[in-house]
């Protein structure tokens, strides 16, 4: 019992920290874009059920593989809001409220947006790739793919919870993550098993990328302190 408790604090310990503050003083002004979120897919969900409005939303938000590249990067943002016609909705609000205030809290607004969207391109781009090869390859897609209705947050929620994984150091959660999509695609391969992996390499570059940027800038910081100091430079 005592492993397993200090296993969950090392694992989860930071991350409850910081969701347990922003929570207890703002409670629901901590998360505003999380539920505006919420809100934009339940109203997605009800226009495109009804007569009139499945056309406005297919405007709005559908994105295809066999789209005008153009056309899909206008629809992409709210491609995301948009809830998959073949899923139910609960699922997708779920998601969207759990993970995305979880990195809201962790990351900032304006961060979750951009680690969201970064995760949904990766998938569309996936997708108008992988129908352009084998589809007996390991990352071809078949030429039906091409035609499928392609929204949801699913993609931009895998990679918000293996970027909120690594800022905090949730080793554990984040392979899980990675070794659950791999399942998925391994016992049903379809396109939407694909773009979460297309999320997560997308995100996981995003994370070297700045991994990379925060060393540079302590070097810069230590190269300045030491010439301030008189100290030798550092060589490395």
């Amino acid at each position: 019992m005592k492993t397993v408790i200090a296993f969950a604090r090392r694992e989860w310990g930071p991350l409850y920290a910081t969701l347990r503050r922003a929570l207890v003083t703002k409670k629901w002004r901590a998360i505003p874009m999380t539920l505006g979120a919420v809100c934009l897919t339940a109203l997605f969900q009800l226009v495109q059920n009804q007569s009139w409005g499945f056309g406005l939303v297919r405007n709005l938000g559908f994105v295809k593989a066999e789209d005008p590249l153009w056309v899909a990067l206008l629809r992409t943002p709210l491609s995301l809001f948009v809830p998959a016609l073949d899923l139910p909705v609960w699922g997708a609000l779920a998601q969207v409220l759990l993970v995305f205030g979880i990195a809201e809290i962790c990351l900032g607004r304006w961060r979750t947006l951009v680690i969201a969207y970064v995760s949904t391109l990766a998938g569309t781009t996936y997708a108008r790739i992988g129908v352009s090869l084998d589809p007996e390859g390991l990352f071809g897609l078949p030429a039906s793919d091409a035609v499928v209705v392609d929204t949801g947050p699913s993609a931009a929620v895998v990679g918000l919870a293996v970027f909120v994984c690594w800022r905090y150091r949730a080793w554990c959660t984040a392979a899980l993550v990675a070794v659950l999509m791999v399942g998925e695609v391994l016992f049903k391969n379809n396109l939407a098993g694909k773009e979460h992996l297309a999320a997560i390499a997308a995100v996981l570059a995003v994370c070297g990328l700045s991994a990379l940027r925060r060393r540079w800038r302590l070097r810069r910081q230590r190269l300045r302190t030491g010439s301030r100091s008189g100290a030798p430079p550092i060589r490395s």
